[in-house]
């Protein structure tokens, strides 16, 4: 069972999922004995995770982008933090050779000072080159922005997808698929165990694969190491892929998928630290299986991220105590929280990174 009684908790966990084994049955699951589950599918993509991102009329839970190894590689060229959409128009366009922007730029349809700030900020990031000539600024690259993004899948997470949760979730399901932004869609829900998985009864869009997720084992703080927990993944139904037909030309399409991708790429899945108060007292981190989700210590279970707020009334700042090691520079304990998650998910994109470089030695 996921942690808590909350959707907040499962997502977490099927981020956690995403990012070991995707896509599904591309993982050999191993249960406490060490007996291996059944074949795998073979993982050709790198794999980078998110959760919450979309487009002003959508929202995703989850996002996994399947990227090119070797482009995610050449794509750490320029830096770990996002580039948005007025950076990516310099980037990706700006020239081999020295030229000024307003020549080696195609013209973004805004007025050209706001390109003009992109361009001072991009230099300022070390993402390109600057300089000026006279009255005029130029440009030019330090790498070929690279072709890295390979697939976007939708995943929408309702552990308990009962009917008027399915009914909710048909309209936006059929968005998803209508729109063609991902090139696939899903559901994950909470295994029941029952011979036909009720998700398969709803009304759901048939181009939509469902995935039933078993975590057994909970949340037990007893041990240091935390619960041995497997994960199990059912795929329920296979899902249809969406792209359109001509998303190859459709440049439009190209440019809102990079954006999605580059902010996936910046934030990742654990970012949940930025919105919640690891600052608080009684803010803890939990280890369930292969991930770490959060814990209230006052409420005694785990909390959801619109829940951990200055607004609660159980926040308490950490004792002055707890941060005299280090303070004001390192911090205490909640500053220690958002240092680690941030390792975690920089590890991530190490380890695609020696995998990519391995495979060229091989």
């Amino acid at each position: 069972m996921a942690p808590g009684t909350a959707e907040f908790g499962f997502e977490l966990l099927v981020c956690r999922w995403a990012e070991s084994a995707w896509p599904p049955g591309s993982h050999e699951d191993t249960d406490e004995s060490g007996a291996a589950s059944p074949p795998a599918r073979a993982r050709e993509d790198a794999v980078l995770v998110a959760r919450q991102l979309g487009t002003q009329e959508r929202r995703w839970d989850t996002v996994v982008l399947e990227c090119d190894p070797a482009g995610l590689a050449a794509r750490a060229r320029f830096g770990e933090r996002e580039l948005d959409s007025d950076l990516l128009h310099v980037v990706r366009n700006a020239p081999e050779e020295w030229a000024w922007y307003r020549d080696a730029l195609p013209h973004p349809g805004y007025p050209w000072r706001y390109v003009r700030a992109a361009v001072h900020r991009a230099a300022g990031r070390g993402v390109v080159e600057k300089r000026r000539r006279g009255n005029r600024i130029e440009i030019r690259r330090v790498a070929p922005y690279p072709d890295w993004l390979r697939r976007i899948v939708a995943i929408e997470n309702k552990p308990d997808l009962d009917a008027s949760a399915a009914r909710a979730l048909s309209a936006q399901l059929e968005h998803d698929v209508e729109t063609g932004l991902a090139d696939e869609v899903w559901v994950a829900t909470e295994a029941t165990g029952d011979r036909i998985e009720p998700a398969l009864l709803e009304d759901l869009p048939v181009d939509v694969g469902i995935v039933a997720l078993s975590f057994d084992g909970g949340d037990d703080a007893a041990s240091p190491a935390g619960p041995h927990v497997r994960t199990d993944a059912s795929v329920e139904w296979y899902p249809t892929e969406v792209t359109p037909p001509d998303a190859d030309r459709d440049e439009e399409r190209r440019r809102r998928r990079l954006e999605l991708a580059e902010r996936a790429y910046g934030r990742g899945w654990r970012s949940y630290h930025e919105t919640m108060r690891p600052d608080c007292r009684h803010f803890e981190l939990r280890r369930v299986g292969r991930a770490l989700v959060p814990h209230c210590a006052a409420k005694e279970r785990s909390q959801t991220a619109a829940e951990c707020a200055g607004s609660c009334p159980d926040f308490e700042p950490e004792p002055p105590a707890w941060r005299t090691r280090g303070w004001p520079i390192e911090g205490g304990p909640g500053k220690g929280i958002k240092r680690l998650l941030a390792g975690r998910r920089e590890w991530i994109r190490d380890r695609e990174r020696e995998q990519e470089r391995t495979d060229e030695r091989e």
